[in-house]
């Protein structure tokens, strides 16, 4: 099964807009989602870099998002815990939140990977390998979306 994730601010393969990069206020976009299984307990979400020079740069891990959420807005904070309960682990600079798109040059691809899991997940602090790990046969369904940055 699939998730639909989508942004007000970028399309599907399309330009993320400056705003959200390292060359302007760089905050997170705004993210919705729907399409989640009935038993749909929490969601997780990676955002990643493959195109990276030194390997795939991580720039955002977020699990235990509860299952009634269905959108971030804009700007979300970058604590590690968050109000609903979300947790925010260490991403590639070795800390909590979004960190923005900041290509060395060329066009980057950004994928937002958008989990929906059968439980909550018992972990702390985990960035994206233990997440993945924690994960495994408790994803119901997943969506993506990708965005583009070139500088």
């Amino acid at each position: 099964m699939a998730l639909s994730i989508t942004s007000s601010v970028f399309t599907q393969g399309q330009p993320i807009p400056p705003l959200y990069t390292c060359d302007d206020q760089g905050i997170a976009p705004p993210l919705a989602w729907s399409g989640a299984p009935e038993a749909t307990k929490s969601f997780a979400m990676i955002m990643d870099d493959p195109d990276a020079p030194a390997g795939t740069f991580v720039h955002w891990v977020i699990y235990n998002i509860p299952s009634a959420v269905s959108a971030f807005p804009e700007g979300m904070p970058k604590d590690v815990t968050l109000p609903d309960g979300s947790v925010q682990g260490p991403n590639s600079a070795r800390r909590a939140g979004y960190t923005p798109p900041c290509p060395p040059g060329g066009t980057h691809r950004y994928f937002f990977k958008l989990y929906a899991l059968d439980s909550m997940l018992n972990i702390e602090n985990a960035a994206k390998d233990q997440l993945l790990q924690a994960m495994q046969g408790h994803i119901l369904a997943q969506g993506e979306l990708m965005g583009t940055y070139a500088r």
